[in-house]
C-alpha cells in the first residue's frame, strides 16, 4: 500500500505464507511498514511525526534480510497499543534492540477503518494477523522461535496469539508493558458505565470494540484469563507502574499465572513516577524490557521521572 507520505506493505488473507484463519479471528489483513522515520525520544514527539508520515517504520525494524545472530536467536515483534500504530509507540525500543544485534519487526495490526490509526478493531481477529506475521517473520529468518514485546493492547493480543491460538509453540519470551492484564477502569469511567445498560456496548460506540475488551470485567479479558494467565513454556515478563492511568488498580497488570515474572517499575526506581503514556519512552522501563529479552544486559540507570509525565503532551497532540 503506497501512501503520499511514504510505502508499505499491506497484508491480506490470500497470501499463502501470511494468512492463518481460525473461527476467532478470520482472515488477516495488516499493514508492515517498510520507510523508517527517524529516532524518538518522546511519545508525543512520536505521534506527531507518524500522523504527518502514514505508516512510518520504527528505526531499525522490519529488515527482512535480516537474520539472527546465535547470540541473540529469536527474532523480537513489537506489537503496539491501542489507537496507535508501530512507528508512534517503537520508535525509542525498535532502534535499541537492532543496535544490540537483534531482529526486530513491527506490524500495524487491527484496523476498523479509520485512517492512520489501528489496534482499534476485535483482538481476537487482531491476535489472527500477528499469527500470520509470526508466519512470516519465522519464513523470512529461518528462525524456529520468536519473542513477543507488547505495549499496552499490544501486550494482551500477544497474548492471546501465545495462549489460545498456538503461539506457544514458537515463542519463547513474552513482555508485556503496561499490559491491561486484568483491565483498567480508565480514569474511573468504566464504573460509571457499569452502572448502565449494555456497557460494553455503550464503550464500543464511544471508543473501539478494542478499547470495550480492555475494560476491567470485560467478557473478552475474562475469557482470555480462565483457567491460567499463562501457559506452559513461555517465559512472561509484565513491566508496569504504580502510576499507570489508565490501568488501575495497577495491581491489574500482573499476571497471577504459574511461570510469571511481575516488575513494577518502582521497586527498582522509587523516584521514577512515569505511567502509562511515558512507559515505551522512559529509558528505565526499556531498560528493563532489554534485560527481559536479553538477560545479560546491565540494570538501566534509576532517575527521577515527575508524576503525569508525557500525559498533556500526548492529550495535546492527539487533538491538534
Amino acid at each position: 500500500m503506497a501512501t503520499a507520505f511514504g510505502s508499505s506493505v499491506s497484508i491480506a488473507g490470500a497470501a499463502p505464507v501470511n494468512s492463518r484463519s481460525s473461527p476467532e479471528s478470520g482472515a488477516a489483513s495488516y499493514v508492515v511498514p517498510t520507510v523508517p522515520g527517524p529516532i524518538q525520544i518522546r511519545h508525543a514527539a512520536a505521534l506527531h511525526y507518524a500522523e504527518r508520515h502514514l505508516d512510518s517504520a520504527p528505526p531499525g525494524a522490519n529488515d527482512f534480510g535480516c537474520r539472527p545472530a546465535p547470540d541473540h536467536p529469536n527474532p523480537v515483534i513489537l506489537v503496539h497499543g491501542s489507537d496507535s500504530d508501530a512507528y508512534t509507540d517503537w520508535s525509542a525500543l525498535a532502534p535499541i534492540l537492532s543496535s544490540r544485534g537483534f531482529c526486530v519487526f513491527a506490524l500495524n495490526y487491527g484496523s476498523d477503518g479509520k485512517p492512520g490509526k489501528y489496534a482499534r478493531g476485535d483482538m481476537a481477529r487482531s491476535a489472527g494477523e500477528l499469527a500470520d506475521f509470526v508466519d512470516r517473520v519465522r519464513a523470512s529468518t529461518g528462525a524456529p522461535w520468536v519473542d513477543l514485546v507488547g505495549y499496552s493492547q499490544g501486550a494482551t493480543v500477544a497474548r492471546y496469539f501465545v495462549n489460545r491460538l498456538g503461539g506457544a509453540d514458537v515463542v519463547g519470551r513474552w513482555v508485556g508493558v503496561a499490559s491491561p492484564t486484568y483491565g483498567g477502569v480508565m480514569f474511573g469511567v468504566v464504573p460509571a458505565l457499569r452502572l448502565l445498560p449494555y456497557p460494553d456496548r455503550i464503550a464500543e460506540a464511544l471508543t473501539s470494540k478494542a478499547i470495550s475488551q480492555q475494560m476491567q470485567g470485560s467478557p473478552f479479558l475474562a475469557a482470555l484469563n480462565a483457567g491460567g494467565d499463562t501457559v506452559p513454556g513461555v517465559e512472561y515478563t509484565t513491566i508496569g507502574s504504580r502510576y499507570d492511568e489508565m490501568i488501575q488498580p495497577y495491581t491489574n497488570i500482573a499476571l497471577r499465572g504459574a511461570g510469571a515474572t511481575n516488575i513494577l517499575v518502582q521497586d527498582l526506581c522509587p523516584e521514577n513516577l512515569g505511567g502509562h503514556f511515558n512507559m515505551v519512552y522512559d529509558p528505565f522501563a526499556l531498560g528493563l524490557a532489554v534485560r527481559a529479552l536479553d538477560p545479560p544486559a546491565s540494570m538501566p540507570v534509576c532517575a527521577p521521572v515527575p508524576l503525569g509525565t508525557g500525559i498533556a503532551e500526548m492529550v495535546y497532540e492527539s487533538n491538534s
